[in-house]
């Protein structure tokens, strides 16, 4: 497994550049950066200083969406930054949460997705493309190849990240929810007629290590989060198609202020119970953060991206680098 680190673009310049240097020091092989423009700075300055301040660690949005970022101008910017990082970038992109609902907007259609993930592929790639009725080209990129993570839940999310996608995004650390997702997109890979495991699995959520109470206070704001995107599918889909372990919880939700997103302490996160935080999270001792890193190792997940947000944000990286990273690493190579 490898291990990918998570920032909301709130801190300073100088503490996200140290804070990149030191999780490739640590050993994690990728950093992201959040993307709603409203809320907090704009992720790409940011990725561009993160990519000076590195060599190896692949680096990208964890997510952009196709409605705030037009995927030409989606495209120019990571085929620029391929260039200054020789090519370390990924795109992490799904319909939109926080960057669309601020404006007042609501996520994008699946199809508008897919058809942004053709686009921005393509013209990284150096292709000539038709879109919306007009041929479109880079001829100043080199043809970066440009891997794609999709973030989504959903049947219909997972079906598509299964055809098209490099990599799916799942936002929760539950071992029993990933295999249930996972298993959506092999099957979507193989009516597809791709190879199994051509999709890329990465499990996106908080950790923290320490006494379990101060834990759960630190990340329940997390399975607040995930809830939005769980109305939405409760909204869409029958309850008997979605697991209960993922929609039982939202039952008590009374609403969610996007101004307080992604916040610890913040009142979106009242109804949520310390069984949902432990599942959704990685919480605990060193030994416990092992163990559900192997738990969820076995069920598929290729990496697994820390939400970076909870507080002593350079403690995490740094119990991660000196103990859990090396843990799980030993158990790959036995």
């Amino acid at each position: 497994m490898d291990f990918g680190f998570t920032l909301k673009p709130e801190s300073t310049l100088e503490r996200t550049v140290a804070l990149t240097r030191q999780a490739e020091a640590a050993g994690f092989i990728a950093g992201w950066l959040f993307d709603s423009h409203v809320l907090w700075r704009d992720p790409y300055p940011l990725l561009t200083l993160m990519a000076q301040a590195t060599e190896r660690m692949r680096l990208g949005t964890c997510v952009t969406n196709p409605g705030t970022r037009e995927p030409s101008v989606t495209a120019s910017v990571l085929a620029t930054l391929d260039e200054l990082s020789n090519g370390r970038m990924d795109l992490g992109i799904g319909r939109g949460d926080s960057a669309r609902r601020v404006l007042g907007k609501p996520p994008t259609t699946m199809a508008t997705l897919e058809e942004a993930i053709r686009v921005i592929r393509a013209l990284v790639g150096g292709e000539h493309i038709e879109y919306e009725g007009t041929d479109l080209h880079f001829p100043w990129t080199k043809g970066w190849d440009l891997p794609v993570w999709v973030a989504g839940y959903g049947p219909m999310a997972l079906a598509m990240t299964g055809r098209v996608a490099d990599g799916v995004i799942l936002q929760l650390a539950d071992p029993d929810l990933i295999a249930w997702f996972v298993g959506q997109v092999r099957e979507a890979e193989a009516a597809a007629g791709r190879p199994a495991g051509s999709v890329r699995v990465q499990a996106a959520a908080p950790a923290h290590v320490g006494d379990l109470a101060d834990c759960r206070e630190r990340t329940r704001w997390f399975p607040a989060l995930v809830s939005n995107h769980v109305v939405d599918l409760v909204n869409k889909y029958p309850r008997e198609q979605l697991p209960e372990s993922l929609t039982g919880y939202i039952r008590d939700r009374e609403g969610y202020d996007y101004l307080h997103h992604a916040e610890v302490g913040s009142s979106n996160a009242r109804f949520v119970a310390d069984d949902v935080t432990d599942r959704f999270c990685v919480l605990g001792s060193i030994p416990d953060h092992v163990a559900k890193l192997r738990r969820l190792a076995d069920v598929g997940v290729d990496q697994f991206n820390i939400y970076l947000m909870n507080g002593d944000e350079e403690g995490v990286l740094e119990v991660y680098g000196r103990e859990i990273i090396p843990a799980i690493g030993a158990t790959a190579a036995a």
